[in-house]
């Protein structure tokens, strides 16, 4: 029995691709390495925000299947790769997950197969890593046996206006055969397709999608700090200089950038930069300024402490929102771990409230959580806004604080209140 698509990783990018291959009417399969989450989805749990347990449902109403066995590979038309690529514990970019998945579908690839990468990576992974291994395995020759593609992944988590459906999409083939192939298969998914040349211009549009994203922040960021150096609003900056209708986008400065892709992504640029003898000087730049955020917003800390005369030693900091985004309960590469670190080292007791996290360790040790906030903000010393989810007040904050370090603006402008 064959299936018209294998998602092989579902997390925050193959289970919303799964759900809405399932919603166009394709046969759905899904291959994960983690048996937790097969047993979730088959029966009927979501462990992605953005797809909730209802439409995990009605996937496997629809005949959506989950497994761990490789042996799905076999029976699919077209196989999607959706599998994380982070870095390695020197920090360098990990394609262990995107190798290993390769291996085990040229083990059972099928003739005339749609292979697709989604897994954001740097230029050249598509052809020079994921084809060999490919090839070497099965036998088969790209282009005229099977077929493979490179379409990289634009999910957003949390956004409510733009989904998988109404993003575009970019794709790309080997061939011009492959590309065919691939925008006849997105076509079914989506309601634009963009073709690219290749599939290195198809990777390097990724990257420079998050590392625009990227340097950009960093601007803002060193701008929050030269403001607050001088004492200048700089919220009541950002939002004057976005009235303008043209010539500029406007970013918004943080504690730090968080997430799988906007933190992740210029490592992989900047590598396969420098493998080709090219210094990525602005990107240098803006990691310096990026990665300092979270020690500036602990030294924000200490300040608030010292201007009320109590020690850091001790001190009660309660941090709101821990997760790296807005109303989204996903913390990867969160700013709130080096704060927390930070603060923890200096002697500070730290506690968090997030309705979106209900655990969060920093280097495994269990953060205390709380859930009555009104009880939590009148306690502690210090307040650090983090995140600012929906369901923080801006004027309950300031009356309730003793004092408020306020990383996102909320209570800019609020009396009493000195902008971040």
């Amino acid at each position: 029995m064959s299936v018209d698509l294998v998602v092989v990783g579902l997390g925050y990018v193959g289970l919303p691709l799964a759900a809405r291959a399932c919603e166009a009417g394709l046969s759905t399969a899904g291959l994960d390495v983690s048996g937790e989450v097969v047993a979730g989805l088959v029966a009927g749990r979501s462990h992605v925000r953005d797809v909730p347990d209802a439409v995990v449902a009605d996937m496997v109403a629809t005949g959506f299947t989950a497994t761990t066995d490789p042996a799905v590979l076999g029976t699919a038309d077209t196989i999607v790769l959706c599998l994380p690529t982070g870095l390695s514990g020197v920090g360098e970019p990990d394609l262990s997950a995107v190798r290993a998945a390769a291996t085990e579908v040229a083990a059972r690839l099928r003739p005339g197969t749609l292979v697709v990468l989604e897994s954001t990576s740097f230029p050249g992974t598509t052809e020079e890593l994921v084809r060999p291994i490919l090839e070497r395995g099965s036998g088969l020759r790209v282009g005229a046996d099977f077929h493979l593609a490179y379409s990289p992944e634009r999910i957003d988590p949390g956004n409510e206006s733009f989904g998988m459906r109404n993003t575009p999409k970019i794709v790309s083939g080997c061939t011009p055969l492959c590309a065919k192939y691939a925008t006849a298969f997105y076509d079914r998914l989506v309601d634009s397709v963009v073709v690219s040349r290749g599939t290195r211009e198809a990777e390097m549009a990724k990257l420079l999608e998050n590392t625009y994203r990227y340097v950009n922040i960093a601007l803002v960021n060193e701008m929050s700090l030269f403001c607050h150096q001088v004492g200048i609003d700089v919220w009541d900056v950002l939002r004057c200089a976005a009235t303008k209708p043209f010539g500029f986008t406007s970013f918004q400065p943080g504690p730090g950038v968080g997430g799988h892709c906007i933190p992740i992504d210029p490592v992989y640029l900047e590598s396969k930069a420098t493998t080709e003898g090219f210094a990525f000087r602005t990107l240098a730049a803006a990691r310096s300024v990026n990665e300092g955020m979270p020690a500036h917003v602990a030294e924000r800390v200490r300040g608030a402490l010292a201007e009320r005369g109590a020690p850091v030693v001790g001190a009660r900091v309660l941090l709101l929102g821990v997760s790296y985004k807005r109303d989204c309960d996903d913390t990867r590469e969160s700013p709130a771990y080096p704060v927390t670190r930070d603060l923890l080292a200096a002697g500070a007791v730290v506690g968090y409230h997030d309705p979106h996290v209900p655990e969060f360790a920093v280097d495994g040790a269990p953060l205390p959580r709380t859930e009555d906030l009104t009880a939590a903000l009148a306690a502690a010393d210090v307040v650090v806004l983090m995140q600012d989810h929906h369901c923080y007040d801006a004027a309950a904050l300031t009356a309730s604080c003793r004092a408020l370090v306020d990383t996102r603006g909320m209570t800019s402008g609020a009396e009493g209140v000195a902008p971040s």
